[in-house]
């Protein structure tokens, strides 16, 4: 079935974290960490995260196991730091940055397909899309804040669907999470496309890109 509607994940898919906001507790300490040792420690979180049993506060558990093995690579034992830092990755309004034609590239692909969103989030992640210009690319944004359930549960996308009136497997989903946004989409019968920045899963054998123009190439595919 030719597929119709396009959705996105939002953080490591279309914004990224201001990290200036976000490691404000490290920077206190004078500790800069470099942007290969947090790709790196992603990279490592995606591998250990994939391999759990996933359970009702994925977001949390994620930045959680983040934040562990990033503080353990920096030498630094103290929980309080880490509970700062999840809590300040997990506002949306810390996820701002976001790559140049972006906006150029949604709408080039709104030519062809209806899109949305699907995002784990607090309930205020349209009001990020709408500062960092990009909302009204998006017929419908479906926030777990709002829905009640984060992705990987079955429910998130479901609503997603229902807000376009359109089938699963009219659908393909994007995001940056194997255990989260893959299994998440594949298991309601979506199409998925891993996004993939950090090279977390180029050796995995699923379809992946690592920015929206490779999406657009796979999309023309089709």
């Amino acid at each position: 079935m030719p597929t119709k509607a396009v959705f996105f994940d939002v953080g490591n898919t279309l914004l990224f974290l201001n990290h200036s906001a976000v490691l404000g507790p490290l920077h206190k300490r004078k500790v800069f960490p470099s942007p290969e040792l947090l790709r790196d420690i992603e990279c490592l979180t995606k591998r250990r995260f994939d391999s759990l049993e996933p359970d009702a506060t994925a977001d949390h558990g994620f930045w959680y196991i983040y934040y562990s093995f990033l503080l353990e690579r920096l030498g630094i034992a103290d929980d309080a730091a880490r509970d700062e830092l999840v809590s300040l990755t997990r506002m949306s309004a810390n996820w701002c940055q976001i790559r140049p034609h972006t906006r150029e590239a949604l709408l080039r692909l709104a030519d062809t397909y209806r899109l949305g969103v699907i995002s784990n989030a607090d309930g205020k992640i349209v009001e990020v899309l709408e500062r960092c210009g990009i909302a009204d690319c998006f017929e419908s944004i479906t926030d777990s804040g709002i829905v009640g359930k984060e992705k990987p549960h079955p429910a998130i996308f479901e609503a997603a669907l229902r807000s376009f009136r359109c089938s699963a497997s009219e659908s393909l989903y994007t995001g940056d999470v194997y255990s989260v946004d893959y299994v998440g989409a594949t298991n309601v019968g979506m199409q998925c496309v891993l996004f993939d920045v950090s090279g977390a899963y180029r050796d995995a054998g699923v379809a992946r890109v690592e920015s929206l123009q490779e999406l657009e190439q796979h999309l023309s595919k089709l």
